[in-house]
Formats: C-alpha cells, structure tokens, sequence
C-alpha cells in the first residue's frame, strides 16, 4: 500500500502558478450566455430556478465548461434571496429538500458555492445538512467567504467534502484601476503559493476586463484552470504530507 501511494504521488501531476476564476450570480440575463465567449477555463456559478440557467448549463456543457450551483443563503443585511434560497428558519428536511431541487434542475454542476449566505455560513448545524447532501452526491463545496466567521470549510471538512475558499473577489468595484488592482493581486497569490481562487460576476465592465486580461496570464507563466482541479490539488497536497508524516514516524 505504501509503495503504491509512493507511485501514485510520484505520478500526480505537478501544479504551481495556477488560478481558478469562478463567474458568480449566472442564470437572470440572456447576455450572461456572452460570458462562454471569453478565453480559457473558466468555472461558472449557475443561480437555480432563474430564467437563463438551463440555456446556460446547456451551452456551458458543450463547450466543457465547469459549472457550479450558486446556491442562495441567508445575509447578514437579510437581502431578497431569490427562488431556492436557504434560510436559518428552515428545518432540516426543508433544508436538503430545497438544495436537492436545485441540484435537480443542474445535474452537470461538479460543486456548489453560496451566494451571499453571510449569515447562513456562520452556523454549524445548516452547514451540516447542506454538507450532509453534497457528501452524499459526491460534490465539492466552495466557500465564497461572505463572512469571515463562516463554518462552512470546518463542516465540510467534519463531513469529508473536498472544499476550497475563495481568495479575491475581482469586482467588488468595476472601474478599470479597481478590476486591474484585483487581478494583480490574484496572480501574485498564484506565485506565492502556488494558486489562487478568484470570484468575479457578470457585470459588462468585468466581461471587457476579463476578455483582455486572462491572455496575460499564460504569457506570465500562470495556468487558468477549472476549479475542480484546484480542489484536486488540495487533496493530493494533503495526501503527500500525510504519507510524509507517516513515513518519517
């Protein structure tokens, strides 16, 4: 057994200088399709049950998109939600029942990050229904990071749901300087530490930034990649400092 994991993490690709993009908020607009246009390996987080997101998945497949379900969660500032959303008031049936329609209705998603949720993500026991579920259909968990007081990462870890966190958001501003300055942060994150997570959103300043800017990054030796390949990375790190820890015992 030891010489096979000795082989298999001898064999694991490499990685370094890599950054995941995850396209929030997808599934109101028609011009949110406009969005497969744009170059590399973008993720994209489908909101369920709204107008555009079975026309989008549908696209987003064929083109071998990676998609995830963007799924609504309860604010702090107690923001309209949108069909789908889960509250603190909700039991736990109600809970998985209505996280298990919307991932009904997006069978193609690999992984599931909250939209909004900074309340939501700062109690144990919803985040252990929705960790429950997603464990159960083999799905990761990205933590947008809405608070920094959110549980969600400690579930999932508790549960055994590949999860990974959110680094930069791009556009919390869209002017030109403040989308730049965002960007620049991404990529010398991806240098320090060998990759990034960034969430940006289907505003029109952020489609023209982003159709300019992700042909940087191949030039400057960073790899755009599915978010799912990050979560695979994450995994195969901690294999390999387990297998090393055990060995030097």
């Amino acid at each position: 057994m030891t010489s096979f994991l000795v082989l298999f993490l001898c064999a694991a690709p490499s990685y370094g200088n890599q950054v995941a993009i995850v396209i929030d908020d997808i599934g109101y607009h028609e011009r949110d399709l406009e969005l497969l246009d744009l170059p590399g390996q973008l993720s994209y987080a489908i909101l369920p049950h709204t107008p555009f997101s079975q026309r989008f998945a549908y696209q987003a497949s064929h083109k071998r998109r990676e998609l995830l379900l963007h799924i609504p969660m309860q604010a702090l500032e107690d923001k309209a939600l949108g069909p789908g959303g889960l509250t603190l008031d909700m039991r736990k049936w109600q809970l998985q029942t209505t996280l298990g329609h919307a991932l009904a209705t997006l069978p193609q998603v690999k992984g599931v990050n909250n939209h909004m949720g900074s309340a939501l993500t700062q109690y144990v026991e919803p985040m252990k229904w929705t960790m429950e579920l997603l464990k159960k259909r083999g799905l990761y968990f990205l933590d947008s990071r809405t608070t920094e007081l959110s549980q969600a990462q400690h579930v999932a870890n508790l549960y055994g749901v590949a999860n990974v966190a959110r680094h930069v958001f791009l556009d919390n501003q869209t002017h030109p300087d403040a989308l730049r300055k965002q960007f620049e942060q991404l990529k010398t994150l991806a240098r320090q530490q060998g990759y990034a997570i960034g969430i940006a959103h289907p505003y029109p300043q952020t489609r023209a930034f982003l159709a300019t800017a992700l042909s940087e990054l191949a030039s400057e030796g960073i790899e755009l990649v599915p978010l799912s390949q990050l979560v695979e990375h994450k995994y195969i790190q901690l294999a390999a400092v387990k297998h090393t820890s055990q060995t030097s015992e």
